[in-house]
């Protein structure tokens, strides 16, 4: 369980890496404002801060879990590294998931969006829990 736990919080912040590049690189080339459903190129423009600003946020909780990922599977189990990379991964993971939430209830245009970022740090919270005994 800790090793399926970890597999998915590492998806989880490859996942946020890529929504970084898309909302802080990439924003205002077609093909990703459309995917974030902008309606044009003023709009993409427009927004451009907001998104940047949010790509960072990505960013941070990724390398949260990618740290917290590495802590526990390199430290011992119980080891301070240990609960440290746990905290971690919960904390990173946890706040993706609660995110993935708050999209889904923005609006049924968000659902699809909401379960491809949830899913994967919701395996991970679930699976971490269980492999501790929580």
């Amino acid at each position: 369980m800790i090793l399926a736990s970890l597999l998915f919080a590492f998806l989880a912040a490859a996942l946020h890496v890529y929504i970084f590049t898309m909302e802080s690189l990439t924003w205002t080339r077609p093909a990703t404002w459309k995917r974030f459903g902008v309606a044009s190129q003023v709009d993409a423009e427009t927004t451009k801060p907001l998104a940047y600003n949010q790509g960072f946020y990505n960013l941070f909780l990724a390398i949260g879990a990618f740290i917290g990922t590495g802590c526990v599977a390199f430290a011992a189990a119980g080891s301070a590294p240990s609960v440290a990379g746990w905290t971690l991964l919960f904390s990173c993971c946890g706040s993706m998931l609660l995110a993935a939430v708050v999209l889904a209830l923005s609006g049924k245009k968000y659902l699809r969006a909401a379960a491809t970022q949830g899913a994967t740090p919701l395996l991970a919270v679930v699976l971490g829990l269980v492999a501790l005994n929580l």
